[in-house]
């Protein structure tokens, strides 16, 4: 277990999370991507790059009464293991993380093409200064493996016509057009705004395997006012438990 780490709350203390005081710790992006998902029914659910764990557990309790179980795959033991503390912390019993390489398809043991969603909140780049904390580098830096390698990975792991969701910036978009093409359509973009009259900067996709439908653009989403406070909808979903179509 790791050494130090704090008892956290997410969707206005609803759901308790454990997190390193040094280390990686999750941020809006994961209560985000969770919200994107409006309705599941006996859904497998699988979390690629889980970290702490935030996303799983959004979607664990909102949809906690809905015969779904939940798989988070996560590379730093130690941010599995707190996962699965709060897992049990939360009474989700559905909801269960694996000390996971998804590179290493040697002792991969997952089945693929068996998820009815796949959600992931990958890290964002290949090229960025890593952090001098070696868990925020790992879960902020592609090393040894390529976002083509992610996407691909969660694409191998739906099931055909299964659904998945990713966040990331503006500028992956062309990569993630490119890389799905003729794998996937029905490609829908919600774009994210900290503030209005300010340039777009992060993206949540949701796309269906084998799909040949059209792509849409979401209205677009405020997480803050004028005055720095979140605006009236980024409270329903970062403290309510909204989803986006709720709103």
């Amino acid at each position: 277990m790791t050494a130090s780490y704090t008892q956290d709350y997410l969707l206005d203390k609803k759901i308790k999370i454990f997190q390193p005081v040094d280390g990686y710790r999750a941020s809006t992006d994961a209560v985000m991507l969770a919200a994107m998902i409006s309705r599941v029914e006996k859904a497998k659910i699988l979390d690629v790059g889980s970290g702490t764990g935030a996303v799983s557990l959004c979607l664990a309790e909102r949809f906690k009464n809905c015969n779904i179980s939940i798989d988070g795959l996560e590379i730093q033991s130690e941010l599995a293991e707190l996962s699965n503390k709060s897992a049990k912390a939360n009474g989700f019993d559905f909801l269960k993380f694996y000390h996971c390489d998804i590179n290493d398809k040697k002792n991969f043991t997952l089945n693929y093409c068996s998820y009815d969603i796949v959600v992931s909140n990958p890290p964002y780049s290949d090229h960025d200064m890593p952090s001098p904390n070696s868990s925020k580098a790992t879960a902020h830096n592609l090393n040894g493996l390529s976002f083509t390698d992610w996407l691909n990975f969660c694409l191998k792991m739906a099931k055909p016509f299964g659904e998945i969701y990713m966040i990331n910036r503006v500028e992956a978009l062309p990569k993630i057009c490119s890389i799905v093409q003729n794998k996937a359509g029905n490609i829908t973009i919600l774009p994210i705004y900290s503030k209005k009259n300010q340039p777009s900067k992060r993206i949540i996709v949701s796309l269906q395997k084998d799909s040949k439908a059209p792509c849409s653009i979401r209205r677009p989403f405020f997480v803050h006012d004028d005055a720095g406070k979140y605006t009236a909808e980024a409270e329903k979903i970062l403290r309510s438990g909204y989803s986006f179509d709720d709103l």
